[in-house]
């Protein structure tokens, strides 16, 4: 089997860093990343999906991992996400692609789908549902104390703060541990996100030492500024949008213990088939033991569910 390769693609102004493997002449599979998650987090999907005959594409976003950063991080949105997502597309003569997207990665491809639903033969996202494009904040971190870690990592300086304590490879290491767990990270009043990890607890059973340096050795090359900025100060722009009902083939992949679930109303929304009215065409699989890092916890069995979903549409002719 050949190797993940590395490119860097010029795009808006910007070189963006991408991983991919497989033939170009094959159907696209374009995978997005979270926090504090990175190309990297898609090795073992990629390489499935290449051996099922597709082209296997993990970008960083503008500003992290190896990607440039922007000139002005603290003024980048989401939808400058968007606007990259569509130049690479289009840098790489890209007409159709799957779409396939964890935590605010799943954002992404709901909004770009939304938008341009001509481009995306379907999509799958892991942890977070289809959320559509609203006029109106989302409601499901309402009800969450202040010491809600999105709320605090909202808070322009607080988490620079937190994080600046310590290295990179602290930082990754903290988050791992707290979001692969069944409750939300949520700070007591004199406390700070990362102080809620003790140092002692050990990194989860499918996170290896080796996976945590790579992570630690890209973030010493990016830093957090724009991590902290998009998703978490410019999470979703408020668009007015009709009809923000997409036709397109979708699977949804969610672990039955993953924190997400736990958000307000979160998960009556996908197990009482709501997701379902703006994404008709909607498979949900959940994982019983599955946390908020399932495709990498478990990629045997998300991989399988990825291929069975791809394997049963049309690929780009």
């Amino acid at each position: 089997m050949e190797k993940i390769e590395h490119k860097y693609v010029q795009v808006n102004g910007l070189n963006l860093h991408m991983a991919e493997i497989g033939s170009e002449s094959s159907t696209a599979v374009v995978f997005l990343h979270g926090f504090p998650e990175i190309w990297y987090s898609w090795r073992h999907q990629m390489i499935a999906v290449a051996e099922a005959g597709y082209r296997a594409i993990a970008p960083d976003y503008r500003g992290y991992g190896l990607s440039d950063p922007p000139p002005e991080p603290e003024k980048t949105s989401f939808m400058d996400l968007l606007a990259d997502l569509l130049a690479l597309l289009d840098a790489l003569a890209l007409s159709k692609v799957f779409l396939i997207g964890k935590d605010f990665g799943a954002a992404v491809v709901s909004m770009f789908t939304v938008l341009h639903q001509d481009r995306v033969l379907g999509f799958v996202t892991l942890g977070v549902p289809f959320m559509p494009p609203r006029p109106t904040p989302p409601t499901h971190h309402q009800n969450l104390p202040q010491g809600f870690y999105i709320s605090r990592w909202k808070e322009p300086g607080r988490a620079e703060a937190d994080f600046g304590r310590f290295d990179p490879k602290t930082v990754v290491r903290n988050v791992y541990i707290l979001f692969s767990k069944s409750e939300i990270p949520i700070a007591s009043e004199n406390q700070e996100i990362m102080d809620i990890v003790d140092p002692s607890t050990p990194l989860p059973s499918w996170f290896t030492e080796e996976d945590l340096s790579t992570y630690g050795a890209l973030y010493e090359k990016s830093g957090f500024r724009t991590a902290l900025q998009v998703p978490y100060r410019s999470f979703l722009t408020k668009l007015d949008i009709q009809d923000p009902k997409v036709d397109v083939p979708a699977l949804l992949i969610m672990g039955e213990k993953d924190y997400v679930l736990k958000f307000t109303g979160m998960e009556e929304y996908i197990r009482s088939g709501t997701v379902k009215s703006f994404v008709p065409n909607l498979e949900i699989k959940f994982m019983p033991q599955g946390t908020h890092f399932v495709q990498e916890q478990s990629p045997e069995e998300v991989n399988g569910l990825i291929l069975n979903f791809l394997t049963t549409l049309p690929r780009v002719t």
